[in-house]
C-alpha cells in the first residue's frame, strides 16, 4: 500500500509541475488569457482536452457499469459521438469563431436578446451545479475508495470514505480551475490523458490475458472467451423497446443524435475548449480527433464492464442488478486484474480523470457566469483584473458547494451515468433548437426560445412521473420533444419572423481557413463507426 501511495503522489504531482510550466509565463489577468486559453490551443491539445473533460471517472465507472448490466449498445454514447463533433467542425465552428463568440449564452445574447443569454446562463448552471459536478466526484470517489481500501485504511464508514476523497478531489480540481485558468486545465487534460491512454487500455489487456487463464491459456484464449462466452451480450443493436441501460437501434440516429449534438456542440464545458483554438483548422483538427478518440473509447469504457460481468458476475460474486450496483463493476475489475506495483499509477491517472472534468466544468462555470451574468449587471465597467477575480470568487463558491453535495449522490439510484444523461434531459434540446435556428436561421425571433424553454421542462418532467411513459426509452421522449420544438420555431419564423434578417458578424480574430483534409479524415472517422457496428452485430459476433 505504501508503494501504491508513492506512485500515486508521484504521477499526480508531475502532472501539476509540468502544467505549471507551460503556462507559467501566461497573462491570466485578461478575460482572453484567463477564459479561452488566449485563444491559442492547437488542434491536438483540443482533441485530447475534449477527450479528458468528457472521458472522466463518471465515464469509466459508469458507462462500464451500463454495459455491465446490459450489452454492446452502450457504446453508442461514444461512438455515435463522432457524428456530432463532424457537424461541430463543419457547421458550428465555422460560425461561432467567425464571431469571436466566448461562451454560448454569449451567442444567445449576439442572436436573440439578453433575456435569452441569461436564462440559458441560469440553465448551464443549475446543470452544472446540482448535476455535473457532484456526480464527477462522487463516481471518482467510487472507484478511489475502492483501489486504497479508505474503509479499512481509516477504520470508517463507506459515506466518509466517499466523503473524504469527494473533498480533496474537490479542492485540488478548483485549484487549477479556479487559479490556472481554461490553458492550465487544458495541459493537464493533455497530460492526464496520455496516462490514461496507458492505464486504461491496460485494464482491457490485462482483463483478456485473465479471462484467457478461466481456459488455461493466455491473451488469445481471453479474446475468444470474450467474444464467445456471453453472445447476447456482444449485440450492439438492441430491440427498439429495450430500455437503459441499452440503446434501442432507432434511436441511434434520431434521439443519441440530437442528444450528442447538444453534448458536443453546445454544452458550454464541452465546447470552450474548441472556442481557443489558434485558428479554423487547430479548432476543426481537434474536433475530428476527437470522434477518432471516442471510437477508441470504446474499448475502455465500455467492453471492461462485459469483461467484469464474464470475470465476476458469472460466478455469482457480483450483483448484475443495474442501478449503483453495476457502478461497483469497473472498480472491482481493477482490483481483480491490475497488478499491485501499478495500482499507485492507475490511481493517479483515475485522479487525473476526475481532475479534468471536474476543473473543465468548473472554468466554463466560472466563465458563464462572470461573462454572462456579472459583468452584463454589475460589472458593466470593470477592468479585467477585476472581472477574472469575480470568475475565481465564483468558481470557489460552486466547488465547495458541489463538494458539500457530492457524497449524497449514492442514494440517487439509478446508476451514475443514467442520472447524468436523465438529467441533461430537462436542459439539453432547448439548447439545441436555440442554438441551431440561431445559426441557420436568419429570421428566427427571440421569442421562439422562451416559448420552447418552460414547454419543454413541463413536458419532460412529466414523461418522468407519468407511468405510462415508463415503458419507453426516455431518449424517445427526447427526440420527439427536438420535433416538437423545431415546429415551434417553424411557426415562430412564420407567424412572427424578426424585422431584419440576422448574421454573424466578423469579429476577424483569428484565421479562418478551413482544414483542407478535414472532409476526408470525417469520412474515415464515420467509415470506423459503421465498421464498429458491423462487428458488433448478428452479422459480426452479436446475436
Amino acid at each position: 500500500m505504501v508503494f501504491t501511495v508513492a506512485t500515486f503522489v508521484a504521477f499526480t504531482v508531475l502532472v501539476a509541475v509540468i502544467s505549471w510550466w507551460k503556462t507559467r509565463d501566461d497573462d491570466l489577468s485578461t478575460k482572453e488569457g484567463y477564459f479561452l486559453a488566449g485563444r491559442g490551443l492547437p488542434g491536438i491539445v483540443i482533441a485530447g482536452s475534449l477527450m479528458m473533460t468528457n472521458l472522466s471517472a463518471e465515464q469509466l465507472v459508469g458507462t462500464n457499469g451500463q454495459s455491465f448490466s446490459g450489452n454492446m449498445s452502450t457504446m453508442a454514447w461514444e461512438a455515435t459521438s463522432a457524428f456530432a463533433l463532424i457537424v461541430l467542425a463543419f457547421v458550428f465552428l465555422p460560425k461561432l469563431l467567425k464571431g469571436g463568440i466566448a461562451t454560448i449564452p454569449e451567442f444567445f445574447e449576439m442572436r436573440y436578446d439578453t433575456f435569452t443569454m441569461r436564462l440559458f446562463s441560469v440553465l448551464f448552471l443549475v446543470a452544472y451545479v446540482i448535476t455535473m459536478l457532484p456526480t464527477i466526484l462522487y463516481s471518482g470517489a467510487v472507484a478511489l475508495v475502492r483501489i486504497f481500501d479508505i474503509e479499512s485504511m481509516f477504520g470508517i464508514s463507506y459515506f466518509s470514505a466517499i466523503t473524504i476523497i469527494c473533498v480533496g478531489t474537490g479542492v485540488i480540481g478548483m485549484c487549477y480551475a479556479v487559479f490556472g485558468g481554461l490553458k492550465a486545465v487544458a495541459y493537464s487534460d493533455t497530460i492526464n490523458g496520455i496516462g490514461l491512454i496507458i492505464g486504461g487500455f491496460a485494464v482491457p489487456i490485462l482483463a483478456f490475458i485473465a479471462l484467457g487463464k478461466l481456459d488455461g491459456g493466455g491473451f488469445m484464449a481471453g479474446v475468444q472467451h470474450f467474444i464467445t462466452a456471453t453472445p447476447e451480450k456482444m449485440n450492439a443493436w438492441s430491440a427498439p423497446s429495450a430500455l437503459p441501460p441499452e440503446i434501442p437501434w432507432p434511436l441511434l440516429c434520431t434521439g443519441m443524435f440530437v442528444n450528442n449534438l447538444f453534448y458536443w456542440a453546445t454544452n458550454q464545458s464541452i465546447i470552450q475548449r474548441s472556442l481557443g483554438g489558434q485558428n479554423l483548422a487547430e479548432s476543426q483538427k481537434g474536433a475530428i480527433w476527437a470522434g477518432f478518440f471516442k471510437c477508441l473509447d470504446v474499448f475502455v469504457i465500455v467492453i471492461p464492464g462485459i469483461m467484469a460481468y464474464q470475470l465476476l458476475a458469472a460466478n455469482g460474486q457480483m450483483d448484475t442488478s443495474v442501478g449503483m450496483a453495476a457502478d461497483q463493476a469497473y472498480p472491482l475489475l481493477v482490483m481483480e486484474v491490475m497488478p499491485q506495483p501499478l495500482m499507485g499509477f492507475f490511481a493517479a491517472v483515475m485522479f487525473g480523470a476526475i481532475l479534468s472534468s471536474f476543473n473543465s466544468v468548473l472554468n466554463s462555470a466560472s466563465t458563464i457566469f462572470t461573462l454572462n451574468v456579472w459583468q452584463p449587471i454589475w460589472g458593466k465597467n470593470a477592468d479585467n483584473s477585476k472581472v477574472v477575480k469575480i470568475g475565481q470568487l465564483f468558481g470557489t463558491i460552486v466547488g465547495v458547494v458541489a463538494i458539500a453535495i457530492s457524497p449524497f449522490v449514492m442514494n440517487f439510484g439509478t446508476g451514475i451515468m443514467n442520472f447524468i444523461n436523465e438529467c441533461w434531459g430537462f436542459f439539453s434540446m432547448p439548447l439545441l433548437t436555440a442554438v441551431l435556428f440561431g445559426l441557420l436561421t436568419k429570421r428566427a425571433p427571440a421569442i421562439a426560445p422562451k416559448i420552447v424553454v418552460p414547454i419543454h421542462m413541463v413536458l419532460y418532467g412529466a414523461s418522468k412521473v407519468i407511468p405510462a411513459f415508463g415503458q419507453f426509452h426516455y431518449l424517445y421522449v427526447v427526440f420527439a420533444l427536438f420535433v416538437l420544438e423545431c415546429a415551434i420555431y417553424a411557426v415562430c419564423i412564420k407567424v412572427c419572423p424578426r424585422k431584419t434578417d440576422w448574421e454573424m458578424p466578423d469579429a476577424k480574430l483569428m484565421d479562418m481557413t478551413p482544414w483542407k483534409t478535414g472532409k476526408l479524415w470525417a469520412i474515415i472517422g464515420s467509415a470506423v463507426v459503421v465498421v464498429m457496428y458491423l462487428i458488433f452485430s448478428p452479422l459480426g459476433i452479436g446475436v
